[in-house]
């Protein structure tokens, strides 16, 4: 008994083998607050990726609706959008098809403020040219423009939900789009 009381006196008090135990519990301890961080960090990054104001719109959406032609027929139009926000910058792609009419639009959007500019292409047409407009609360309002063609669209999105309105001054008359996630 005197023996491992001069043991412990000469370790500062603690017995020997308890440094080991110690040691783990001080690891697992550090393993734990760097992993905590770790999470914070990616969740914090996520979140800031996810923010701005097209965050609302990001991922894949699909529905339908018609397409009105200049001579005022209309054909039922499937579509598929992606939309890809980061802060104020948003890519999307809108493709719609029906059995005779097809539409492929692309455009890089920037919002300052609640101004919204940008570029725009149509790709079965090799047509392209600028947007601007304003925007915000889910609802935008811009108008695509390039030498003889100008279209005003409208998207508004609420929830899953998602309206795209496009009325257009050429062969091209305009579209009605619901879309869902």
């Amino acid at each position: 008994m005197e023996h491992q009381q001069a043991y412990r006196a000469a370790g500062g008090g603690k017995h020997r083998a308890n440094k080991p135990t110690e040691a783990r519990h001080m690891n697992r301890r550090l393993l734990v607050a760097a992993a905590v961080l770790f999470v914070a960090s990616v969740a914090n990054s996520e979140s800031k990726a996810q923010s701005g104001p097209f965050a609302a719109l990001a991922g894949s959406w699909s529905g339908g609706g018609t397409v009105i032609l200049d001579d005022g027929s209309t054909e039922r139009i499937r579509c598929r959008a992606k939309y890809a926000p980061a802060g104020p910058i948003m890519e999307m792609v809108l493709t719609c098809a029906s059995d005779a009419y097809k539409f492929n639009l692309s455009a890089s959007v920037r919002a300052e403020g609640s101004a919204i500019t940008g570029s725009w292409s149509e790709a079965s047409r090799n047509i392209s040219g600028a947007l601007q407009g304003r925007g915000g609360g889910g609802t935008f309002e811009v108008v695509a423009m390039t030498a003889g063609f100008n279209a005003n669209i409208v998207l508004r999105t609420s929830g899953n939900r998602q309206t795209v309105t496009l009325r257009a001054d050429s062969q091209f008359r305009g579209a009605n789009i619901s879309l869902a996630r």
